[in-house]
């Protein structure tokens, strides 16, 4: 860890308006808590208090830039704490919240960290990956906004290639393309209005897709411009980085030292139009203010995702795959309370990224933390086990619910999918029967059965084509009925 002085936000005055998005931040003004669960309640059935307290943290988040600078700094978020078996929306709650609000996110595994000196990733590298996520979505969103201008652009130059290229082809055809450096100043202006005109011949039938099977003969260039020419991100070898943060700035070092050439392929027009769009894109957008937009969206709205916090218990043993279990949540601490993490692009501050921790805490409570690391969620929220009613909920509410996913990916087969309402309620049910006799691994089990009920109708689907078929009750039982009654034949197929 590195101490580096916090990077301005905010206007002159040190106190930021409702209005004051600098660097693309989500309208979370827009959002009230009540409404960020109303959003949460399309995907996610019940599990309200894990959605308030998560709703409460973000919108904490908006009130916090409208303090003063003084105060603002002093506001820390409140991190959260889920506890519940899997299953039963955790994950999904904290993807879906930072959707809403469009802020970075990442999830990690507690389990694939490991103590500093043991084998394994430094948890420093969330922080990394988080930076990482946000510059790769941030400029996204920027190519996007020049989308229409470097069409445009794109246009213009692949019509000014394709009049270069026709006339280069009608000079060797003729034999005056050795003494075009001989030609009067007349003649010189002469063939620029020809090659003007044909230009614009070009440019109307490319507008109409006229030209799409034609070949032209265009430079491809680097990925400089999707990560930095290395210039401006000198090799930079800081402390705890690990093999892969090293072989990046390698090759970012070698990257500027020894640019890539700009290598001349032949393709069709509408794949040339795709590439020269894309660089003229990367032309009008600066990366490096979405290097610093990114990182200051990172420190004020980043979202961390932390799973199987309680794996990180160690048992009563000193030996064994959780030896480090504890090093790493002392290695959590200072990120978690706050603290300098240096990236590729520079130092990043943590003190104000949202930490969401979760595990199922079968084997461990959440006492067994070490007392600093239970300091640093001081939210807990308990996720109840799904009921076979929210099952049934699970099924049939949300706007992404299996079943309507099912009826779309066959549809596109012209094969019209039906669920009864009875048999929706019978996966429930074998659902919340097979949960409790082995292991409860929450709606995760209805992927399992679903996917069981509609496996033959899916496989032949192209013979139904033009055909509604309706899955009722009797369907369901013959075809997990049988399985789902036999405990040892369940335990290995559902």
């Amino acid at each position: 860890m590195v101490e580096a002085a916090p990077r301005p936000s905010g206007n002159q005055t040190g106190q930021r308006t409702p209005g004051d998005r600098g660097h693309d931040r989500p309208a979370l003004e827009n959002l009230t808590p009540a409404e960020i669960v109303a959003e949460l309640d399309k995907y996610i059935i019940g599990q309200r208090d894990a959605k308030r307290a998560v709703a409460v943290a973000l919108r904490n988040r908006y009130r916090r830039q409208l303090l003063p600078d003084e105060l603002r700094q002093e506001v820390q978020p409140k991190n959260i704490l889920m506890i519940g078996p899997t299953g039963v929306g955790k994950t999904e709650i904290a993807r879906r919240v930072a959707k809403i609000v469009d802020a970075p996110f990442v999830k990690v595994e507690a389990t694939k960290f490991t103590e500093v000196g043991y084998v394994g990733r430094d948890v420093e590298s969330i922080v990394r990956d988080l930076v990482e996520i946000a510059i790769s979505n941030l400029h996204n969103q920027r190519l996007e906004q020049v989308k229409d201008e470097a069409t445009v652009a794109a246009m213009q130059r692949l019509s000014e290639i394709l009049a270069q290229q026709l006339a280069a082809a009608k000079g060797r055809r003729s034999g005056t393309e050795s003494v075009d450096d001989n030609r009067s100043p007349r003649q010189e202006l002469a063939a620029q209005r020809r090659l003007e005109r044909e230009r614009k011949r070009l440019l109307a039938l490319l507008n109409e897709n006229l030209l799409e099977d034609e070949t032209v003969e265009i430079e491809i260039e680097g990925d400089d411009y999707a990560y930095g020419n290395g210039e401006d991100y000198p090799l930079d070898f800081a402390p705890g980085m690990t093999p892969d943060d090293l072989y990046d700035a390698v090759q970012d070092a070698i990257g500027g030292m020894f640019p890539r050439r700009p290598m001349r392929r032949r393709v069709k027009v509408r794949e040339a139009r795709r590439i020269l769009t894309q660089q003229e894109a990367n032309r009008l957008v600066d990366f490096d203010a979405v290097v610093d937009d990114a990182m200051q969206v990172v420190e004020d709205s980043g979202v961390v995702f932390l799973d199987e916090i309680d794996k990180t218990v160690s048992g009563n043993g000193e030996f064994g795959a959780d030896v480090s279990g504890e090093g790493v949540q002392r290695d959590l601490l200072p990120i978690v309370e706050g603290s300098v993490v240096m990236t590729r692009y520079g130092p990043v501050r943590t003190d104000h990224i949202l930490f969401i921790a979760a595990g199922a805490f079968h084997s461990a409570r959440p006492s067994d933390l070490i007392p600093e690391l239970q300091g640093r969620f001081p939210i807990r929220v308990e996720l109840n086990s799904l009921t076979e009613e929210d099952l049934f909920a699970i099924l049939t509410e949300p706007q992404n619910a299996l079943t309507k996913q099912y009826q779309a990916l066959l549809a596109t087969e012209g094969l019209d999918l039906q669920f009864a309402e009875e048999a929706l309620r019978e996966v429930a049910a074998l659902a919340t029967l097979v949960n409790l006799r082995s292991e409860d691994i929450g709606a995760r089990r209805l992927h399992t059965i679903l996917e069981k009920v509609v496996e033959e109708i899916s496989f032949d689907a192209d013979q139904y084509t033009g055909q509604t078929i309706t899955i009722d009750r009797p369907f369901v039982n013959g075809r997990v009925g049988e399985v789902a009654a036999d405990e040892d034949l369940s335990n290995f197929i559902l």
